[in-house]
Formats: C-alpha cells, structure tokens, sequence
C-alpha cells in the first residue's frame, strides 16, 4: 500500500480530526488500508503498513488504536456529509444488521444518508440484546443524535420497514417534525376516519393499483398510550408482484411517500457493501460496543470514500447498464474498484476526493 496515500490523506484530515501524529496515521492506515485488502481484519490490515517495521509491531499498534483512542461520539458523520458534498436536505434509511461471531451476536442499528448515487452510514448504535430487534427507546436515542448534528429540516423522508413501527417512536417522529414513510403491517389494526377498527390487510383485501387512505393507530401497536389520543396518519398500498401488500403510514402527502419508499432498499445494498461484497465487515474480531463503533465510523469514511470516487470517475455520465436494465456494476462497485486501482499505480490521484472537504462544512470532534 503506498505511502503517499497515507501521507495525503493524513494531511487533509488533520484539520478535521483533533488526533496526535501518530494517531491520526494510524487511522489513515486502517481506512486506506480496508480499501486496498478488502477488509477490515487488522491482522490483514497490518500486512498493509508500507515500513520495514514487522507486521507483528503493526498488528500490536492497530490493537492499540482501538483500546486507547477516544474520538467523540458520531465523529464521522459531519466528515461523510463534507466528503459527499450535501447539502440537504436527503433521505434517511434506518435498518438493523447483525451477524455471529462465535456464539456472541453482533447487533447494529445503523441510520444512513441514500442519494442517487451513494448509501453511507451516518449514525449507528451497537445493540446489546442479543440479536433481538431495537425498541423505541433506542431509535429514539440514535434519532436524537442525529438531529443534534443536523437538524430536522435535513431530512426529506425517513424511510424503515416493517420492525420500525411503535406509538412511542412514531410520536417522537411526528413530534420532531421528521418526515417518514414506514411500512405496517397486514395484520396492524387501525381506525378509519369512519371510526370502524379494521386489520389493514382486510381493508385492502381488494386493493388494485395503489390505494390511499387515512386512519389511526389501533390499541395493538407497540407503545400504544390512551392518554395521548390517536394518532392520524396517512397510508397508501399497492399489491406487489408476488402478491403481498406494501402499505406505507406516513406524516406526508402517502402517494410520494410510497413513490419514495423504493430507495429504503438502498441501506440493504448498504450492508452488503460493507460486507460480502466490499470491506468483508464480518471478519473483525471486534465484539466491544466501543471498540465496534469507532471501526463502524472508519468503514463508513472509506464507503464515502468509494462514492465520492465514483461519482468523479462517472461525472454526469449514466454509468452501463446490463440488458435487464439494471447497473452493470453498482456505484459502490464502480468507486470501490477504481480506489483499488489508484491506490496501486497513482496513490494521490487516489486521495485527490477528500479535498472536497471545506473547513467551514466540517465540525471538529471532540477528542477524549
């Protein structure tokens, strides 16, 4: 792995990223160093150090960074939003992730940013329930978070699926004067505007086309509090090809939000960047929260990294498609294997995308 590149990007990021010398080029090897190995396994990632120094000492210092360092909490996520040039505002996607790791699960709850071009992790929180879904109170938290950093009014739509649902969260939601879109359940009861309590899946038993109506959230939803009176929102359904029904409750016109609710697949495409497909993110050995959450914040600086590539590589250009009509090759892909590329041959070509980053635009972490 070229020096060079490690050098230019430690160079760029000091300003941002309020880390010592040492520190910081330690960080510049583990995200230059995921990109090039495709991993994000640091006895992998030590073998990508350019020194004569022995992989053993390296390994030891990688070690070091994780236990020791203490960047502040959702550090990256102002350097994602510079690296991608935003401005907002953008659509949200909220998911869960998890894998195995022996017999301990690893459970992430990750909030990403999804354009045209790029799905990136904002904000994350490392569950600790065993692999079981988050609860309200959890997304809660991780929304919060966000909105301490950038506010309600940059965000379009979040967008979730099914397990996202609950009268508290989507009070919170409603009350913070958050945009979203989140699918419900067929069985979910609701009460309709001429006050009859129905399952959703027995309103629309019928449903052809798309279909939009308003209606409350019924007793059986998560959370659900007499004292706070209904809560009105605004469905809209259509039948999918394999029969089953999409029904979207949103706080926005429900027509746009259906239209828009197609870009939450994006944050499973995310996944499989960060995983099978990309950084190989299952093959840490991190298991601490702490440990795993300040990793997360490093994948997510070379997954922006890979956009913002991308998209200098591709300009204004559509990028091939095959004759399905899908990408021949997806935008991660494209950034992803043409950072690998550079890296080789033309190391600061290959760092040239993060001097989109303005000082203005990026706040500084606070440093423990």
């Amino acid at each position: 792995m070229p020096h060079r590149a490690i050098t230019t990007l430690q160079q760029t990021l000091r300003p941002h990223v309020g880390l010592s010398k040492s520190r910081l080029e330690t960080l510049c090897l583990i995200v230059v160093g995921m990109v090039s190995a495709r991993t994000v396994n640091l006895s992998h990632l030590a073998c990508e150090r350019p020194t004569t120094a022995l992989v053993a000492s390296t390994y030891r210092r990688l070690q070091r960074f994780f236990q020791h360092v203490r960047l502040g909490a959702d550090w990256s996520a102002p350097l994602v939003v510079g690296l991608l040039g935003l401005d907002g505002p953008w659509h949200l996607a909220l998911d869960r992730t998890q894998w195995k790791l022996g017999t301990r699960d690893v459970n992430i709850l990750m909030l990403a940013v999804v354009t045209r071009r790029a799905r990136v992790p904002l904000i994350w929180s490392v569950l600790d329930n065993n692999g079981g879904t988050s609860d309200s109170g959890q997304r809660i938290a991780l929304m919060r978070r966000y909105l301490a950093i950038f506010g309600a009014a940059s965000i379009r739509l979040l967008l979730a699926d099914r397990e996202f649902v609950g009268r508290a969260w989507m009070d919170f939601l409603n009350e913070s004067n958050i945009p979203f879109a989140i699918r419900m359940k067929e069985k979910l009861i609701v009460t309709t505007e001429d006050g009859r309590h129905l399952a959703l899946g027995s309103m629309l038993r019928k449903c052809r086309g798309v279909r939009t109506f308003r209606a409350a959230l019924g007793n059986d939803v998560p959370g659900h509090d007499e004292a706070r009176g209904p809560l009105w929102l605004n469905f809209a359904a259509r039948r999918l090809e394999d029969g089953a029904l999409l029904i979207i409750a949103s706080n926005t016109p429900p027509r746009a939000a259906l239209a828009a609710y197609r870009k939450r697949w994006a944050i499973e495409c995310l996944f499989g960047d960060t995983k099978t497909r990309g950084l190989n993110l299952e093959d840490t050995r991190l298991v601490t929260p702490r440990k795993l959450d300040r990793l997360l914040g490093l994948v997510a600086l070379a997954v922006a990294w890979a956009a913002r590539t991308a998209a200098i590589l591709v300009g204004r250009k559509a990028p091939a498609r095959k004759a399905h009509g899908y990408l021949a090759k997806s935008w991660f892909r494209i950034g992803f294997d043409q950072l690998r590329r550079l890296l080789r041959h033309d190391p600061v070509a290959a760092v040239e995308p993060w001097l989109v980053i303005a000082s203005d635009k990026v706040r500084k972490p606070r440093v423990v």
